[in-house]
C-alpha cells in the first residue's frame, strides 16, 4: 500500500516508517516539521493536522491507500498543564483528518492510534478488554477517548474504513524525556558521568503499567493496517503488568555507580491511574503477533541510547 503517516517525525513514527518499508509498503510522511533525513520516505509534507485545507490538499496529491495517525500530544503529564492544546491536536486534529479523508480519499484505511489510558483505573490483577467502558482521568485520556469515539462515528455515518488502537505504555530508544522511563534513563546517564548527588528523582512509583517495546508496537500497527477488521478497536499491549517501582529498581541496578531513589513532588501528577493492564487477545487473534522483545532488553536499549547522548 501507499501509506501516509502523520506525525512521522515523532518517537513511534521513526520506528514505524522503516517497519512499513520492510513490509513492502510505500511510505509518505506528514507533520509540522521536516522529518529526519534518514527516514525511508517516498515524500513528505509539512501540514497542520487541524487545518483541513492543508490536509485535504496533501491527501488529494498523495492518494494514499492507508493513513496512520500518529500526530498528537502524547504525554498525560503535559496534558494537565495544557488541556486545551492537548484537545486541539488530539481531538480536533483527529476529527479534521477524518473529514479530510471523507472528502479526498474515502476508500483509504485509517489507523487511528489511541491510548489504553481511556479505560482509566482497573481492578488489580485484571486485564481490560476492548468492550470495557471508558473512564478517562487525565485531559490526555479524555482527548483520546473523544478521538476514538469520533473514529467510530465517522465509520458508521460515512462508511470510512477506520481501525482504532488503544495503545498501552511503550518505550524504547529515541523516546522523549517527558516520559517516565526515558526520564530515569537520562538522569542515570548524567549521574554516571557527573559528580552530582547520586539521586534518581522520581514521581509516583506505586502504579502498575503494561509496558511494551516500541518495535513491537510498530509491528502491531503494520499488521493492523494489513489484517485488522474494518471498524474494530484493538488493545496494543503486552498483557502483563509491571510496577513502576520495579522498573526504577531494575534501572538503578544497571547504573554504573550506586544511586538512591527519591520522590520529587514536582514529578507527581495531580491524579494517576493505580493499575492498568490490557488484554491483547483481539490483537493476537487478528494478527498472530506476540511480543518479540523482552522488557529487560528494552530497558538495556533505552539506557544505552541515553548514555550515547550523554557522551555527546
Amino acid at each position: 500500500m501507499r501509506v501516509l503517516v502523520t506525525g512521522v517525525s515523532g518517537f513511534v513514527g521513526r520506528h514505524l516508517a522503516p517497519a512499513l518499508v520492510a513490509a513492502g509498503h510505500e511510505v509518505h510522511g506528514l507533520g509540522v516539521q521536516a522529518p529526519p533525513a534518514d527516514l525511508p520516505l517516498a515524500s513528505s509534507r509539512i501540514a497542520d493536522l487541524t487545518r483541513i485545507g492543508e490536509l485535504e490538499a496533501a491527501l488529494a496529491e498523495i492518494q494514499p491507500g492507508a493513513i496512520v495517525n500518529l500526530a498528537g500530544q502524547a504525554s498525560a503529564g503535559q496534558s494537565f498543564a495544557d488541556p486545551a492544546g492537548t484537545f486541539r491536536v488530539n481531538t480536533a486534529g483527529a476529527l479534521t483528518l477524518l473529514e479530510a479523508v471523507r472528502r479526498a480519499v474515502p476508500r483509504a484505511r485509517v489507523l487511528l492510534v489511541g491510548s489504553g489510558e481511556v479505560y482509566g483505573p482497573q481492578p488489580a490483577g485484571t486485564r481490560v478488554a476492548e468492550s470495557a467502558p471508558f473512564k478517562p482521568l487525565s485531559p490526555y485520556a479524555l482527548s483520546k477517548a473523544a478521538a476514538d469515539l469520533a473514529g467510530a462515528a465517522f465509520a458508521e455515518a460515512h462508511g470510512l474504513d477506520v481501525v482504532r488502537t488503544r495503545s498501552f505504555a511503550h518505550t524504547g530508544a529515541g523516546q522523549d524525556e517527558r516520559f517516565v522511563l526515558p526520564s530515569f534513563a537520562k538522569q542515570i546517564a548524567a549521574l554516571e558521568r557527573g559528580s552530582d548527588e547520586p539521586v534518581l528523582r522520581v514521581g509516583n512509583l506505586d502504579v502498575v503499567r503494561d509496558m511494551s517495546d516500541v518495535r513491537d508496537v510498530a509491528a502491531a500497527y503494520v499488521a493492523l493496517l494489513e489484517r485488522g477488521a474494518r471498524g474494530a478497536a484493538y488493545n496494543v499491549c503486552r498483557g502483563e503488568g509491571v510496577k513502576l517501582s520495579d522498573l526504577a529498581a531494575r534501572m538503578v541496578a544497571k547504573a554504573r555507580r550506586p544511586l538512591r531513589i527519591e520522590v520529587d513532588p514536582a514529578r507527581v501528577r495531580p491524579v494517576d491511574v493505580p493499575y492498568l493492564v490490557g488484554d491483547p487477545t483481539a490483537l493476537t487473534a487478528a494478527t498472530g503477533l506476540a511480543p518479540a522483545h523482552a522488557l529487560e532488553d528494552t530497558i538495556d536499549d533505552l539506557m544505552e541510547s541515553w548514555r550515547v547522548r550523554a557522551e555527546g
